[in-house]
């Protein structure tokens, strides 16, 4: 049986949901002096365009930050807040905590739109467990929309993304029920349902919901995981009275092992 004082002994704990989600950022777009096609489909899309996916994804795998900040204007900015500067040092804390990241990049459109490219994206992103990420294993999906001049990105804005990060011999397998977009005032549910059966293990766990802004992608945020009395999270909240993104997050802790996941909610008038 599962040592229930050992367990709240850690109940205090600190976690980043939001650095992991600068990944989001790593899902690239296109220059904007390819050749231009009639119907701008990924089957048809220039090979220019699928070489410089690759090279962006090679440069990101190997932790190369110059690499990858090459492709960025000097004017970038993105729907969450951040410009290159804040990009740049967002990157590089990350994989030095994750040095063994692995992207991999398909493009879903694309289309000219004047002097620029717009082109949408959907990246995955894994990394294994390691010291230096206290042994916690990352997965995450993201879809965002890119802007590019110039042969650079000038603009960022994420569409939908889902980050899980597990950690122990047997983290706990979690489905998520969230709404991808609600209106602003609108009621919601979020339910984290733990898949297995959990014998005599008893689950501590929280959720979490923060406001998608620059200045949550460094610091970290302190939660206090309860004691939950069934399989699983269930909560009900409420979208706040301006549009904009919230990261809704699910912290489970069990005895061999934890698991975090973390969706965008779009909210809209």
């Amino acid at each position: 049986m599962t040592n229930i004082i050992a367990l709240l002994r850690k109940r205090q704990r600190k976690f980043s949901p939001s650095i992991w989600l600068v990944l989001s950022l790593l899902t690239f777009g296109v220059t904007s002096n390819l050749p231009q096609v009639q119907a701008a489909t990924p089957d048809n899309a220039p090979a220019e365009l699928k070489n410089l996916l690759m090279r962006i994804d090679t440069a990101a795998t190997q932790s190369n930050v110059k690499g990858v900040m090459q492709f960025y204007a000097p004017t970038f900015s993105s729907g969450d807040g951040l410009n290159r500067q804040t990009l740049e040092k967002s990157l590089m804390t990350l994989w030095k905590r994750y040095p063994q990241l692995r992207y991999s990049t398909q493009l879903q459109s694309w289309k000219s739109e004047g002097n620029a490219i717009i082109a949408e994206t959907v990246t995955n992103i894994t990394g294994l467990p390691s010291a230096n990420s206290n042994n916690m294993a990352l997965n995450a999906t993201i879809k965002s929309r890119q802007r590019i001049t110039g042969a650079k990105i000038v603009r960022q804005d994420i569409l939908s993304e889902r980050t899980q990060l597990t950690s122990g011999k047997k983290p706990p397998q979690v489905d998520i029920n969230l709404p991808q977009q609600v209106k602003i005032g609108q009621q919601y549910s979020f339910d984290a349902i733990v898949k297995e059966p959990l014998g005599e293990d008893f689950l501590l766990g929280t959720a979490l919901e923060e406001p998608v802004q620059a200045s949550k992608y460094l610091n970290p945020t302190s939660v206090d995981l309860q004691l939950l009395t069934s399989g699983g999270l269930f909560k009900t909240g409420r979208a706040p009275s301006t549009p904009g993104s919230q990261w809704i997050s699910a912290v489970i802790l069990r005895g061999d092992g934890m698991t975090m996941v973390t969706q965008r909610l779009q909210v809209v008038k």
